[in-house]
């Protein structure tokens, strides 16, 4: 694995902090533990992390609070957000604000270490050095910015690698299993509405402003841009 990816989980339940620290110490990742908001953001400030699990009922700051201080200081580093609410709009705020993926408790830890290794080795590839155009949609993977008709697309990582992955198979319907596969490195349906969640945001960022539609549904089968 070369040098220790560092690990930030901020939970406040004392047990199962113990166990997620044991499991990612066994995996040969070095963990710090925070019980509340305001030790988080102390550590988060002291160090350089490759990776953050983010509870979200926490003392003193909240783990909402928290994602947007982090993704205000880091723009890059994957928080991954756990919580025993599932509804929704949890998950629509968690996301709008930064967060990389949503785990609901109670959670498989196989399916938890699965989604750290997948963010973790993401962060290490090499950014690619070229652009895809759709359009007048410009995806540059060397800044990994995202322009249409010259005005500039802020994107969360998720988003763009979504944004991405369709780019670079124009015409042609992506699966959601391929989906799950490629942007969220998972071989199972989890049975949450994640993806189109996602292909909502960008809808709304890509499409929404714009006369002209890149976005597409293939009812049944998937998603294409064109």
């Amino acid at each position: 694995m070369g040098a220790k990816h560092r690990i930030l989980l901020v939970e406040d339940e004392a047990k199962l902090s113990k166990i997620i620290r044991e499991e990612l110490n066994a995996n040969g990742y070095d963990t710090d533990i925070a019980a509340d908001g305001l030790e988080a953001s102390k550590l988060f400030n002291q160090h350089a992390y490759a990776l953050v699990l983010l509870d979200i009922n926490l003392p003193y700051k909240n783990g909402f609070v928290l994602c947007r201080e982090f993704r205000d200081q880091n723009k890059k580093v994957p928080i991954i957000m756990l919580s025993a609410a599932g509804e929704i709009h949890d998950k629509v705020e968690a996301f709008n604000i930064g967060a990389d993926d949503y785990i609901v408790k109670p959670f498989h830890f196989v399916e938890l270490f699965a989604r750290v290794k997948v963010f973790l080795k993401r962060s290490e590839l090499p950014a690619q050095k070229d652009k895809i155009f759709v359009e007048d949609m410009e995806i540059n993977f060397l800044n990994k910015t995202v322009t249409r008709a010259g005005v500039n697309i802020p994107l969360t990582a998720k988003e763009f690698t979504l944004l991405s992955l369709l780019a670079k198979n124009r015409d042609r319907v992506i699966s959601k299993q391929e989906i799950l596969e490629k942007v969220w490195d998972l071989s199972f349906d989890t049975g949450t509405n994640t993806i189109e969640v996602y292909i909502s945001f960008l809808r709304n960022k890509i499409d929404k402003p714009f006369s002209h539609k890149l976005i597409h549904t293939k009812p049944g089968f998937g998603y294409y841009i064109k």
